[in-house]
């Protein structure tokens, strides 16, 4: 699928800061030259430019962004071009006090940072709208500007009057009258009912702290809100040319706004990817990140960019690692493998101050061309090429397995108090159900509680720590094993409804006969507490953290506990319903647990694999296309041993048989 048929093509580049070096036209004319020998084909430009765009109110300096695009053009690099919405220049500040943003002990921002605008703010708005408009009626038609960049990294909230103003009316429309928003977020309790709509104030460090319903509305009401703002920048580009499609970037394990909803406001998703490798556990970290890219190919049910990623290191974590040999081409190609048509960098030349100063980028300071970095980064290039014509319109296979991520849930999770409160690890536990099926070469979509997500396609639907369960989905999920579908979930699930309160008459709310278990209590384990789940083989695996305890209506026992007062009860446990099949794990099994679940769920179902060879620990296959991408995370060198013939696309060379495969290495399979 093409989001750029004025260049379609996997994009090889990055963020570009041409506005940095106007006083060096000697840079940016060897910037391009630099980018031929690189295998760049496209740069992200404008995203932080506003000051130089706009340097007084109403006065526009588009001159040198002529120049830059032209030479770009000339050059035959095309451009992906940003509104610069995301830090705003002094002078707005100045003027406009109302355009920063307050936080939630009412004090509101100084200028400076970026992503500290008022959302809300009436001036704000029109501002960008004014720019984006002047941008596009100069650009949109320029055969060099291939997609635009709306904003950058949103993020965040505001606690000023217009945005207090902005969510009482969102609670009207959702609510209609008090007394509907009272019952929702149970005010009776410590005598918080509500009697005016102007006594509701957002939740804050000087407010509200304990009425779980208004956390989750609120963030509910930030992710509408940003989406409102997206949504606007969206029209003013396109209300120009309205076949410029349109993206913004995401970010990993992003919690303030609901990334599915989010999504629907784009043409296309993009996101920032900066794993921290070498730091321990690289499968560990390249499942992870794989899951990432699953979820944003996952968004839209559609190939994704990847906006930003770094070319060596970056400078804003503790430890700023540097990425060991033969690791830039591997996880380059890890997110292509997932569905990615791009791999873009911030950034393209380092700055020579400010906050990202020292951020890794393809040119450093010295500006040269020949160095390990570029090096790696023309190897990406090369491969992007290589690879054009096999894969650029071949998707990946349907996937036949699905797991339920959802952010009202994720929200409620972490705002319950209970089990281990404040610590329940919701992304954490879906990557290590996640890890199991990506060990095994399965592909994995994901979904939501949204009631636009069709069940029907998966043999396999994952639902781990579901705590917050929607009536209607609730029904979904019967319906979906009803006809044959096999679904797996776990502790923690069906607990409360969308608005926080807790189902009355047993959890899993709607499903005890589905899964033929009803949970009763959650217990929370320290960590020097030893419990196990023991399989029916005898086979023991440890849990930590949570063990739930199911009362049995009639689903057959696979696992028990092996310790305390629950020992010999059931951990694990399979029931028939309808056509279909219901696991439930009431516990937090190890990975070496889920592992052996899904391996042999994967059996069960003859869910289709990348590869069906055994691989060594690390090794992992993944399918797009056809063709199979063989990435060694394991840190090591590793024997592998195939027993079909390919031929590996980035080198043209055949593989088969037995042979090594280097520490970090790489291959793209087809036969």
């Amino acid at each position: 699928m093409t989001f750029t048929p004025r260049f379609p093509a996997f994009l090889h580049g990055g963020d570009y800061n041409p506005d940095q070096w106007i006083d060096r036209p000697d840079i940016l004319d060897r910037d391009v030259e630099l980018m031929h020998e690189a295998h760049v084909n496209c740069v992200s430009i404008g995203i932080f430019s506003w000051a130089m765009l706009e340097p007084e109110e109403g006065v526009y300096r588009f001159e040198w962004l002529d120049s830059v695009i032209d030479r770009l053009w000339k050059g035959g690099i095309r451009v992906i071009l940003a509104t610069p919405s995301g830090a705003r220049p002094a002078w707005m500040a100045q003027k406009y006090p109302e355009v920063l943003r307050v936080n939630d002990h009412y004090q509101r921002a100084h200028f400076g940072g970026r992503h500290n605008h008022c959302l809300t703010s009436p001036v704000y708005r029109r501002k960008v709208r004014e720019l984006d408009t002047r941008l596009a009626q100069r650009y949109a038609n320029h055969p060099a500007v291939i997609l635009w960049h709306l904003s950058n990294e949103m993020s965040g909230s505001c606690w000023c009057p217009l945005c207090q103003e902005q969510w009482r009316g969102w609670l009207k429309e959702k609510y209609g009258t008090l007394d509907n928003l009272n019952a929702a977020w149970w005010t009776t309790f410590w005598s918080h009912r509500y009697t005016d709509w102007s006594q509701v104030e957002a939740p804050g460090g000087l407010g509200e702290s304990s009425t779980n319903g208004m956390f989750i509305d609120w963030r509910r009401f930030s992710t509408w809100q940003c989406k409102t703002f997206m949504t606007a920048e969206k029209e003013a580009v396109q209300a120009v040319n309205p076949d410029l499609k349109v993206t913004a970037n995401l970010m990993e394990r992003f919690w303030d706004y609901d990334y599915f909803d989010l999504a629907e406001g784009m043409d296309v998703v993009s996101w920032d990817s900066y794993p921290m490798w070498h730091s321990g556990d690289d499968v560990a970290r390249a499942a992870e990140f794989a899951m990432n890219h699953d979820m944003m190919r996952s968004f839209k049910d559609q190939p994704f960019l990847l906006m930003e990623s770094t070319p060596s290191q970056v400078n804003w974590k503790p430890i700023n690692k540097l990425k060991r040999p033969g690791m830039h081409l591997l996880s380059s190609l890890q997110a292509l493998a997932h569905g990615s048509q791009s791999v873009l960098y911030f950034q393209w030349r380092k700055g020579r101050g400010a906050a990202e100063q020292f951020h890794g980028a393809v040119v450093d300071h010295d500006g040269r061309g020949d160095t390990r970095v570029f090096r790696d980064v023309t190897q990406v290039g090369k491969a992007l090429e290589t690879l054009q014509a096999p894969l650029y319109n071949a998707p990946k296979q349907p996937a036949q397995a699905c797991i339920i991520y959802d952010w009202s849930n994720w929200w409620a999770i972490d705002y319950a108090q209970t089990g281990q409160a404040k610590n329940m690890q919701y992304f954490d536990t879906v990557n290590m159900h996640y890890r199991s099926l990506w060990q095994l070469g399965v592909n994995v979509d994901f979904r939501d509680e949204r009631d636009c997500t069709d069940l029907s396609r998966y043999q396999l639907v994952i639902c781990p720590m579901l705590f917050m369960l929607k009536e209607s989905f609730a029904q979904k999920l019967r319906a979906y094993v009803e006809k044959g579908g096999t679904l797996l979930m776990t502790y923690f699930s069906g607990v409360v409804d969308e608005s926080g309160l807790a189902w009355l008459g047993g959890a899993p709310h709607g499903l005890i006969d589905v899964l033929g278990v009803r949970a009763t209590e959650l217990d929370a384990l320290f960590p020097e507490d030893q419990q196990a789940l023991v399989m029916n083989d005898d086979r023991r695996y440890a849990i930590r953290e949570l063990c739930e305890i199911p009362e049995m209506h009639g689903a057959e026992t696979l696992g028990v506990y092996a310790e305390d007062f629950y020992g010999g009860m059931p951990c694990l446990t399979k029931h028939a319903f309808g056509k279909g099949q219901a696991y439930y794990l009431a516990a937090k099994a190890e990975q070496a647990g889920l592992d052996a679940i899904y391996a042999a769920l994967a059996d069960a179902l003859a869910l289709p694999r990348a590869l069906t060879d055994t691989l060594p620990e690390g090794v992992i296959a993944t399918e797009r296309g056809g063709a199979i991408f063989l990435q060694n995370y394991s840190g090591k060198a590793q024997q592998v041993t195939l027993a079909g013939r390919y031929t590996d696309l980035l080198t043209g060379e055949a593989v088969s048989g037995t042979f090594d495969f280097a520490v970090n290495g790489v291959m793209v399979l087809a036969q």
